[in-house]
């Protein structure tokens, strides 16, 4: 029995507080769009108060789902009226929510002396209303401590001066919220709704529900407020739970998929190992909200925080490199991460925080998740619990987005099947980062094992990382092919970074022709067990494309410079089972630091009359650095083949203005036919001016393979261009002659 002495599950008289009285059982709604029914009737049953024996519902199966949602919550408001006063969390936003119930027809509009019998013939048709109150003060302190709750308290003593001035000093730091005559009153509420929404989901009153309630919680501390929450929700309504059903609610997950890190729920739950905190939010190392704590000893969002103690491996923090994210990356999040880790835990209870800033037009989170996906996302969870799935609104400050996307996760909740979804590909980045939150959580869930490697287990039995042992291998294999050695390079930075990746002939001081390499570590291609992704040598493939033009510089009579520019270098304090390659903005200092240093003590030092230049892959950067730090190259170098399937590089100099025509009148460039400038006009474009060198589009996309593909014409093109050369040229037998 609830306050009012009716069962669980079935409204209390209550008016909505912007709708005027219409009968004893409670106020129609002003909208006039709000009270079309099925029936036509000009009811509102948002208040009735007939009673539904929910076991007789029980027994047929067809238990209905919830909404709690009570207009008091809209009274919370800024107590500052000025014209710039507007604040994203916006009483409204309930209202749009729960007014896109009842248009859809989610909420029941008919006479309230028909509901009994409608919600018996049809108990899933409509959503069954949820009492809303006010949580107790035990309740909230199961979560909060006490002083939190008086200083919340308090502020309904304040007068209205004293809220503004406070709002001012709370708005300008972390905490970022604001505060009214009845902010205390509506914390209440919501932490109230968010606790009988979660009873009536874990006791089978209802199938589940959604709790549309406002201020939110998510971001709100054990000791204080922020991030426009003033109680934390979700803890609070779990805590009472666990409390009032250790049978039916002791392990529980709660999945937030606001576009900001719910570090309240984080912290509160940070040491348990009976709750399960998935959050997915925009982090962008550390700046994006809620930020870096004050305290540098409390965690934030970041991947590497998993919880401690009993609860390590309890928080799982998959925090996206930056906004823009979409149904491709949350839908892979789901996949891989949330699911599998959910299925293992094996809840009693989900609960979803759910945020709703990260969907597609709020512009304050900037990310474009869509209802469909919410609608997906949904439908995976309630796979869990036996169905027993509540939610409960966070963030969400653009209307028509929160409208739609709440919308979709209620009529999922209902029973409708989730819209047929297209999902785009997932960005790079975001790949990256779920594949570094596998590694991570790999310790604590079986399911997140496979194919993670142990690095700081296999650095205790000396392992090498495999790029350093192929190399070694080639230096093994050109040496006794081609005597080529590892040059020796006096150089403070490039000594260890770059020992045994540059390999020379030993006639390279006195060759006429030269032939300089710049290429990216060979291929490696592998194929896993099927099961638990363990990789053995006799499946994995090294591709060298590089050797074959070696083999045939070598048989031409050229001294041949073999520079290998890996992605990445080495650290003997490298921990971590995935490294990404290094950005071109720090790649490119290190491979003109290398270039110019093989020049300057080098190349521009021998008596070769001829040098060519390849470049293969991202290395190729390395032909652009040379020719525009040292404008002397140019005339010593005879042509330049490239084989590209990555970014295209200009050549071009402000202190020589014929450098980009001699580049496309010296150049064969041959580009991916997978590029994206073969596709896109404006690419297409540009690529045909001088700067970008004279490009060939290949017909084969990987490196190895372009690399084959176009031998015989590179090789051959060089050719022509070293008999081009040679014409007017006397022999050393010919200067004697003419000296007789």
């Amino acid at each position: 029995m609830g306050e009012t002495g009716l069962p669980q599950g079935v409204d209390t008289p209550m008016q909505d507080a912007d709708a005027p009285p219409s009968n004893g059982l409670g106020g129609g709604s002003a909208d006039n769009e709000d009270t079309v029914s099925d029936q036509g009737s000009d009811y509102d049953s948002d208040n009735d108060s007939q009673a539904v024996d929910p076991e007789s519902i029980r027994r047929r199966a067809l238990l209905p789902t919830g909404v709690c949602y009570d207009d008091r919550m809209k009274l919370h408001m800024n107590a500052d009226f000025s014209p710039n006063s507007f604040h994203p969390e916006d009483p409204r936003r309930i209202h749009h929510i729960f007014k896109a119930f009842k248009r859809n027809g989610l909420i029941y509009l008919g006479p309230p002396a028909e509901l009994p019998r409608v919600m018996k013939e049809s108990p899933t048709k409509y959503m069954w209303r949820i009492t809303c109150r006010e949580a107790e003060r035990e309740e909230i302190c199961l979560a909060h401590e006490p002083g939190h709750l008086e200083m919340v308290e308090s502020w309904n003593h304040l007068s209205s001066a004293q809220m503004r001035e406070l709002t001012k000093q709370y708005d300008q730091g972390r905490e970022s919220l604001y505060i009214g005559s009845m902010s205390y009153q509506a914390g209440l509420l919501a932490a109230g709704g968010a606790i009988e929404t979660c009873k009536d989901v874990v006791s089978g009153v209802v199938k589940n529900a959604f709790a549309v309630i406002r201020p939110p919680g998510h971001h709100a501390e054990i000791d204080h407020p922020m991030g426009f929450c003033l109680f934390n929700n979700v803890p609070v309504a779990v805590k009472v739970c666990q409390r009032d059903y250790p049978e039916k609610c002791r392990k529980v997950l709660i999945l937030d998929w606001d576009v900001h890190h719910g570090n309240g729920i984080q912290n509160i739950f940070y040491d348990d190992p009976n709750v399960l905190y998935i959050s997915l939010h925009v982090y962008q190392n550390g700046s994006f909200y809620p930020g870096q704590p004050p305290n540098p000893h409390t965690p934030d969002g970041g991947l590497d925080k998993c919880g401690t103690g009993p609860g390590r491996g309890m928080n799982i923090n998959i925090g996206w490199h930056d906004q823009g994210m979409g149904d491709g990356e949350y839908m892979a999040a789901f996949q891989k991460i949330v699911m599998p880790i959910a299925n293992e835990f094996n809840p009693d209870l989900v609960v979803i925080s759910a945020g709703f800033d990260a969907a597609e037009g709020d512009e304050l989170g900037g990310c474009f998740v869509t209802p469909p996906c919410y609608a997906h996302m949904t439908h995976m969870l309630m796979s869990l619990a036996n169905g027993k799935v509540a939610v409960c609104l966070e963030g969400g400050y653009n209307f028509e987005a929160i409208s739609n996307s709440a919308l979709a996760v209620a009529k999922t909740l209902m029973g409708e099947p989730p819209p047929k979804l297209k999902i785009p590909p997932i960005n790079r980045d975001a790949a990256r980062t779920l594949a570094k939150v596998q590694a991570l959580q790999a310790p604590y869930w079986q399911c997140m094992r496979a194919g993670v490697v142990d690095v700081l287990d296999l650095q205790h039995h000396n392992a090498e990382r495999l790029h350093d042992v192929v190399r070694t291998a080639q230096l093994q294999d050109l040496a006794t092919r081609h005597l080529m050695t590892a040059l020796y390079m006096q150089h403070e930075q490039l000594y260890k970074s770059y020992e045994n990746q540059v390999l020379v002939t030993p006639n390279l001081m006195h060759a006429r022709r030269i032939l300089v390499v710049l290429h990216d570590p060979p291929g490696m291609y592998a194929q896993p067990d099927a099961i638990d992704r363990h990789l053995e040598p006799h499946n994995a493939w090294v591709v060298d494309g590089v050797k074959e033009y070696i083999d045939w510089a070598i048989n031409q009579n050229f001294g041949v410079m073999d520079v290998n520019i890996p992605g990445y270098i080495t650290h003997e304090e490298d921990s971590d089972a995935f490294i990404p390659a290094l950005q071109e903005s720090q790649l490119q200092e290190q491979v003109r630091t290398l270039v110019c240093y093989l020049w300057d003590n080098f190349l521009q030092l021998y008596q070769a009359d001829e040098i060519f230049m390849m470049g293969v892959g991202t290395a190729y950067l390395g032909v652009k650095l040379l020719l525009i730090n040292r404008a002397d190259s140019k005339s010593r170098i005879s042509g330049i083949v490239s084989f590209v399937n990555g970014a295209l590089r200009p050549v071009k100099s402000e202190t020589d203005p014929d450098l980009s025509s001699w580049y496309k009148d010296n150049s064969q460039i041959y580009v991916s036919s997978e590029h994206a400038c073969w596709s896109n006009p404006d690419l297409l474009r540009k690529i045909n001016k001088r700067r970008f060198g004279t490009v060939v589009r290949s017909d084969k996309a990987g490196l190895s393979a372009m690399m084959k593909r176009h031998a015989k014409e590179a090789q051959e093109w060089m050719g022509e261009r070293m008999e081009e050369s040679s014409h007017g040229e006397t022999t050393e037998e010919e200067e004697e002659e003419g000296k007789v």
